[in-house]
C-alpha cells in the first residue's frame, strides 16, 4: 500500500519553463543571438542546464565553450528563478488532499540546492514538503536510486510503499531500481513521438488530480 509520495520537481511538480526559457533567452540575447520559442524549449527543461544550453548554442559554439555557457545560463536562471514558475494545473489541491490524509510528500529532483532551495522558499512549499532531495545532495543522483531510498528513510517509509512520479525516463529508472512504485507525469516536459509504455513506470497521469483517483493509493482520495 502506497504511504508516501515523492515528486520530481520541474515538469513534474513545478512548470519552471517559463524562467528556464527566460534565462536561456536572456543568456541568447547577451551573445547577440535569437531567443527561442519557449515551445522548443520546453520538452527539453527536464533534462537539465546542459541539454538547455546545448540545445541554443550548439549551431554557434566549439563544444569547449558549452560549460562556461551552461554556468552562466545557471546565473541567469537563478536571478529569475521563481518569477513566472507555478505550481502544475490543480496541483496545489493534489497537496492538499495528501496533507489533509497524512501523507507525506516529498521532492526528488536532480537541480541542485542552490537553485531548488530558493524556488521551493518563493513559493511557500519548503516548510511543507517532508523531504527534499536535490541532485547535489548526495554522491549519486538520479538515475541512481540512491536519492530515492535516502528520501524513503528520511521519512520512515519503506520504499515498497512509495510511489515517485516523474516525466523524464530517468525517474522511472531510478524509482524501479529502488524498489518504488512509478507514475509518469504525461502532462509534463516529454518530447513528442516519446513512447512512454517503453519506461516500463506503473502508470501514466495525464493530469496532476489523476494521482489522487489513481489504484495505486491505498484508497482513491478523491472519486474519478
Amino acid at each position: 500500500m502506497i504511504e508516501a509520495v515523492l515528486f520530481d520537481l520541474d515538469g513534474t511538480m513545478i512548470d519552471t519553463a517559463p524562467d528556464m526559457g527566460g534565462a536561456l533567452n536572456n543568456l541568447l540575447i547577451e551573445e547577440n543571438l535569437a531567443p527561442i520559442s519557449l515551445d522548443i524549449i520546453r520538452p527539453y527543461v527536464s533534462q537539465g542546464g546542459l541539454v538547455l544550453t546545448k540545445l541554443a548554442f550548439s549551431e554557434h559554439v566549439p563544444e569547449c565553450e558549452i560549460e562556461p555557457l551552461r554556468l552562466r545560463f545557471l546565473d541567469h536562471y537563478r536571478a529569475i528563478v521563481a518569477k513566472n514558475s507555478v505550481l502544475f494545473d490543480s496541483f496545489e489541491q493534489v497537496l492538499g488532499e495528501l496533507e489533509a490524509q497524512t501523507i507525506p510528500w516529498g521532492i526528488v529532483t536532480n537541480k541542485p540546492e542552490w537553485l531548488t532551495t530558493p524556488l521551493l522558499q518563493q513559493m511557500a512549499l519548503d516548510q511543507r514538503a517532508a523531504v527534499v532531495i536535490c541532485g547535489d545532495t548526495l554522491e549519486h543522483r538520479k538515475p541512481h536510486p540512491l536519492p530515492l531510498i535516502v528520501a524513503a528513510e528520511t521519512i520512515g517509509i519503506a520504499c515498497e510503499n512509495c510511489v515517485y512520479v516523474g516525466d523524464d525516463q530517468r525517474d522511472v529508472d531510478a524509482g524501479r531500481a529502488a524498489n518504488m512504485k512509478t507514475l509518469i507525469a504525461a502532462y509534463g516536459y516529454i518530447e513528442q513521438g516519446t513512447n512512454l509504455d517503453e519506461w516500463q513506470a506503473e502508470g501514466i497521469i495525464e493530469h496532476p488530480l489523476d494521482l489522487l483517483s489513481h489504484p495505486l493509493l491505498k484508497e482513491p482520495l478523491i472519486n474519478s
